[in-house]
């Protein structure tokens, strides 16, 4: 085969259209415990994080939600793969070892945002959130009085066994605008070429480049709407943490109304999720009342 522009063209359109393919045969789970946030700049600042919403009475001045200032910030990464197109293959027409690659390529990027969220979910106990603790704690500063102010309460969004911790598996809110964590997006995943005779690339290695070029990163958004337990998964314990949850209180005391909605597992532990979210009977022979109480996720990112 003779390379020609027009054949380099319908190259790009052949690699592009098995690249889509591959990115439909994905089926991301990020944004079932992300919110996806749209970024123009190189970082955002999240200031209005640690403010809950709620309605009071108006008399007087309106009451601004100032309680606490926070300055928490998602910096953009910059994120690529590439894949390397021998000259000689294209001149040979031996482009059908190409077709599976560029599909899986296209699978990889659609499932990328799933390996930044819940990696940033299972390290969330090293991870600082808003308020300045880890965003799975036992120190997260929670102020009683109306105006914010005081000694604060000193809340958990854990369960962490002393000894022998098992396997982590955490309950989620994902019922409200904000989702517990955020997927900050600066330019989408791009499908690019290097095919031009003067690039050095083509040049020197007889090589075309296919890649793909992307700019996000992710982050935590209020650790009220997250629970994690190494306790083991079973009906006590899962019913412990929605407890825990559901008892969260805003700055001034206000019931945030928590609603755990998302039970995310890893594959070690569905077998044990299936039974506490899905059996209509317990061993002795009860009505399961904790059935359907969330939806089941399981992921093996969080393994």
């Amino acid at each position: 085969m003779i390379i020609t522009p027009d054949i380099l063209t319908a190259l790009m359109t052949t690699f592009r259209a098995d690249f889509d393919e591959g990115t439909a045969m994905a089926d991301p789970a990020w944004n079932k415990v992300a919110t996806l946030v749209r970024s123009s700049s190189k970082s955002n600042t999240y200031g209005w994080l640690g403010q809950f919403p709620g309605f009071r009475e108006w008399v007087g001045d309106r009451q601004v939600n100032d309680m606490a200032a926070h300055g928490y910030q998602i910096t953009n990464k910059l994120w690529e793969s590439t894949v390397g197109v021998q000259r000689t293959d294209i001149e040979d027409d031996e482009l059908g070892i190409y077709s599976p690659l560029f599909r899986e390529a296209g699978r990889a990027s659609a499932v990328h945002p799933d390996e930044l969220v819940f990696a940033l979910i299972k390290s969330g106990h090293t991870e600082l959130c808003y308020d300045g603790q880890n965003f799975f704690d036992d120190e997260h500063p929670v102020y009683p009085k109306v105006d914010g102010t005081g000694t604060p309460d000193l809340v958990s969004n854990q369960d962490i066994p002393a000894t022998d911790p098992g396997t982590a598996w955490y309950l989620l809110d994902t019922s409200r605008a904000l989702k517990p964590f955020i997927f900050q997006e600066r330019t989408p995943h791009n499908f690019q070429a290097l095919t031009d005779e003067t690039d050095q690339n083509v040049f020197i290695r007889d090589e075309y480049l296919y890649g793909v070029r992307a700019r996000s990163n992710v982050g935590f958004g209020f650790w009220q709407m997250a629970y994690k337990s190494q306790q083991p998964l079973n009906a006590a314990n899962y019913a412990a943490a929605r407890q825990a949850m559901s008892s969260q209180k805003a700055d001034g005391g206000r019931p945030l109304a928590v609603k755990p909605t998302m039970l995310v597992v890893p594959p070690s532990l569905r077998s044990q999720a299936d039974e506490v979210l899905k059996a209509e009977r317990l061993a002795n022979g009860a009505t399961n009342t904790l059935a359907n109480t969330a939806e089941l996720l399981e992921t093996p990112w969080i393994m």
